[in-house]
């Protein structure tokens, strides 16, 4: 018999608000901006990349594009995802 195997993906997993939350606060600890940016594409994709777009004023193809792999988005562009989602990013010590 042989061995099916599948695609991971993580945007699978993040079923509530709380998954998003965690995912992201380790994806922040870690701190690496490609990887910022790559984790906001897998939640964005999780809630729907059109919406998040749309709730963001961006179009869909812009979003793709700044939270690509190569991808660079600018800050005020993670604050809209952010929101988009309904998150906020938060300063602790």
């Amino acid at each position: 018999m042989a061995l099916k195997t599948t695609r991971y993906d993580t945007a699978d997993y993040l079923k509530t608000k709380k998954d998003v939350t965690a995912y992201l606060n380790a994806v922040f600890d870690d701190g690496d901006p490609a990887l910022i940016a790559h984790a906001l594409g897998v939640v964005a994709r999780a809630e729907g990349m059109g919406e998040v777009a749309k709730q963001a004023g961006l179009t869909r193809p812009s979003l793709y594009k700044a939270l690509s792999e190569d991808g660079r988005p600018e800050f005020s562009t993670v604050l809209k995802v952010l929101r988009a989602l309904g998150l906020k990013l938060k300063i602790a010590a």
